[in-house]
């Protein structure tokens, strides 16, 4: 995948397959410690410990449409090609997290992407799951969650177009103003 907002878009639905209502995205960019962690927490069914441990092998999958599974091994190798680090844990029942820490400066880190894009997608896409995104950088935090926004909106659904691209816009400008990287 060539950003990571691909990336991003690949797990959360990972996570509204496995039955998530709530899907937390962040993003941590830290210049002093050169990195770039990218976690995504789900409250889905969870694997078990054998399936966790296989869930980055390609050859592993719970699709039936197709026989591999392309996702967490891809940004697992996105990640430990910068100089970090995968993590996945996962608990039956209780959902799912993956970290993905980057080498912020390296020169083979994915760029970020078209964030507002996906996350605002996202929302529209899947009426039953909410969504929070939270982005920070040195100059600040910018937080996107559906369910505020749902409350602002009241009967009108996300997924129409004006709103679409609102909230694009909204949260192109709101990360604009904490500079995000890319």
């Amino acid at each position: 995948m060539k950003d990571l907002s691909l990336h991003i878009i690949d797990l959360a639905q990972n996570s509204i397959r496995a039955g998530a209502t709530l899907v937390e995205i962040t993003i941590t960019e830290d210049p002093v410690k050169d990195q770039l962690a990218l976690t995504i927490r789900d409250n889905g069914k969870g694997m078990d410990e054998q399936t966790a441990k296989k869930a980055d092998d390609p050859w592993c999958t719970s699709r039936t449409t197709r026989k591999v599974g392309m996702g967490l091994p891809l940004i697992k190798q996105n990640a430990e090609r910068t100089g970090g680090t995968f993590h996945l844990d996962s608990v039956p029942g209780s959902g799912t997290t993956v970290k993905a820490v980057f080498g912020l400066s390296h020169l083979d880190r994915p760029p970020i992407g078209n964030i507002s894009e996906a996350v605002v997608l996202l929302s529209a896409g899947s009426s039953s799951c909410d969504f929070v995104y939270s982005h920070t950088t040195p100059k600040g935090t910018y937080v996107f969650d559906t369910r505020e926004v749902k409350e602002v909106l009241g009967p009108v659904q996300i997924g129409q177009a004006k709103v679409i691209k609102t909230l694009m816009e909204m949260v192109e400008n709101n990360l604009k103003e904490i500079e995000i990287s890319d």
